[in-house]
């Protein structure tokens, strides 16, 4: 050829960009983060030769599917991974099982060690900030399959994501306020952009569950996909009404039912099956559509509609750093909230006496240990 002159590296020689460490990837057991590349398949299930998308599980289903340090390790890892194969058009993250997404950060851990560590709880936000960068910086779109409920930091590693495919079964809310936490690790900054200010005020603050269809109406998840199976149909999730969208001039589309309905359609959830193939299926066929697409193209889009996220993300991403570090001490509200949590097995209560501890605070009481000991549940005799 022509050109043949011009030094150049081989076709087949590919160099390896990823900046994170794997070793904590694909651990021999649970509690940790799993990394598979499922072949690329179009709407009916071909397989296309050379090409991937990326199933990133979070496994912890005992603790329904909350990180340790060591699985954020890996998450940050596996994202870095995906980013930088150029066989993978799309990344999915997804929770083990059928009935957590992922709860968020692991209470035992934030308990047990990161109390009275305000500069390990530091740290511990900064590999969680490096596993959001690895989103941020990377060309593939990324896809949150959420599997089940979708709780507190759950809701935030997940919010990274560009699109959120939710089980019909998923529920949403944030539980920081309840227990001694705020949900600054992503959730107060995403949700004002995704719902309106005073939806995004009341669902990070209140803590009140709202259902997959719910957050669909409210623009939250991309779409919702049926997950229960009766008399080998899939079926939509009987506790939520889906069947109408007004009554009595209310919207009602999305809420749970009550009363003896509710009661009926708890039990049916219970008895049965669960499958989660059309749920896997709605992801892979997203992962097909952007498949089709120039790739230097999808990843400019994807950047700059994240830019917005992006932007809020940053505006307080330093300061939710620092609050881990000074929110750490002992017999504050983060210590009153994950130890009551933690030992609700000594217990039987998983919340401290928040009216209580009020009135001390308006008394003049200090956050001090007598506090703590007057505020918290007590252990069953």
């Amino acid at each position: 050829m022509a050109l043949d002159w011009i030094p150049r590296a081989p076709k087949d020689m590919k160099k390896n960009h990823q900046m994170y460490d794997e070793k904590y990837l694909n651990a021999d057991a649970p509690p940790r983060t799993t990394y598979e590349k499922r072949p690329l398949v179009d709407p009916d299930g071909n397989e296309v030769e050379g090409l991937y998308v990326a199933w990133i599980t979070l496994d912890n289903e005992k603790q329904y599917n909350s990180y340790t340090l060591e699985m954020l390790h890996a998450t940050a890892a596996a994202f870095d991974k995906a980013s930088h194969d150029p066989s993978v058009v799309t990344v999915v993250l997804t929770g083990a099982g059928t009935t957590a997404f992922c709860t968020g950060g692991n209470v035992p851990e934030y308990s047990e060690y990161y109390v009275m560590r305000p500069m390990d709880a530091q740290e511990y936000m900064s590999v969680y900030w490096r596993a959001f960068d690895a989103v941020w910086t990377s060309p593939k779109p990324f896809i949150r399959c959420c599997n089940g409920m979708s709780v507190g930091g759950g809701e935030e590693i997940g919010g990274v994501c560009d699109l959120t495919v939710a089980s019909d079964l998923a529920f949403f809310s944030q539980v920081g306020p309840l227990h001694g936490s705020t949900a600054m690790g992503g959730a107060c900054q995403f949700k004002p952009l995704e719902m309106t200010m005073q939806d995004a005020m009341w669902h990070a603050v209140s803590c009140e569950r709202w259902s997959a269809y719910k957050m669909l109406r409210k623009n939250y998840v991309h779409s919702v996909v049926p997950v229960l199976k009766k008399d080998g149909e899939f079926i939509r999730n009987p506790q939520v009404i889906t069947d109408k969208y007004v009554e009595n001039g209310e919207i009602v589309y999305g809420e749970y039912k009550t009363g003896e309905e509710a009661k009926e359609a708890k039990a049916m959830v219970k008895e049965l099956p669960r499958d989660r193939s059309l749920l896997d299926k709605k992801c892979m066929d997203i992962a097909w559509t952007f498949a089709n697409m120039y790739p230097q193209q999808v990843a400019m889009s994807f950047q700059m509609i994240r830019a917005t996220k992006k932007t809020a993300w940053e505006r307080t991403k330093a300061e939710s750093i620092m609050w881990w570090a000074a929110n750490a001490q002992a017999y504050g509200e983060f210590d009153m909230g994950m130890s009551a949590f933690n030992t609700k097995r000594i217990t039987g209560a998983t919340d401290v006496d928040i009216l209580k501890l009020r009135k001390m605070i308006a008394e003049g009481h200090p956050y001090d240990e007598e506090m703590f000991e007057a505020v918290m549940p007590k252990p069953k005799k």
